[in-house]
């Protein structure tokens, strides 16, 4: 099994828990304290300072590897959501057509829904049709605050 390791940051809005390989993020969840004894490694180290640099506005686009756990529609809509540029925003419709099926806008939601790498594939990018805030995991108020912090 590969080490993991874990480490937090004190956002303006929240403890963002961090977990990581060696040489990848394996998720980055907002939580309510710190529940996990830190186990820093220099990959961390470079993780958490690129957080910094994203909540004080010098960081636009995150510069990690990524693990994604998950089935393979799930992998193809995470990797979508990296795509998406700071500062824009796109509907769960537009997300499925980018995945190959416009059909597929409550499975793309799903998916959305099961990422576990906050801000570094940035879900809180996709909002609804009509341009209302539908679902974040680490809830509306931070979806919001997010979206404001890119404009």
């Amino acid at each position: 099994m590969t080490e993991r390791y874990v480490d937090y940051v004190d956002t303006p809005i929240g403890y963002l828990e961090i977990v990581c390989t060696e040489t990848a993020v394996v998720s980055a969840m907002f939580v309510e304290g710190r529940t996990e004894a830190v186990t820093s490694h220099s990959f961390m180290e470079s993780i958490k300072q690129q957080f910094v640099e994203y909540f004080n506005g010098s960081r636009k686009v995150f510069d990690a590897a990524l693990f994604f756990n998950g089935t393979d529609f799930q992998r193809r809509v995470w990797d979508e959501l990296t795509k998406i540029p700071y500062g824009h925003t796109i509907s769960y419709k537009e997300l499925a057509v980018k995945v190959g099926n416009e059909q597929a806008s409550r499975a793309v939601g799903h998916a959305n829904g099961k990422n576990i790498i906050s801000i570094i594939v940035p879900c809180h990018r996709v909002i609804g049709s009509n341009n209302s805030l539908t679902g974040y995991a680490g809830g509306l108020e931070r979806k919001q605050w997010l979206l404001e912090h890119e404009r």
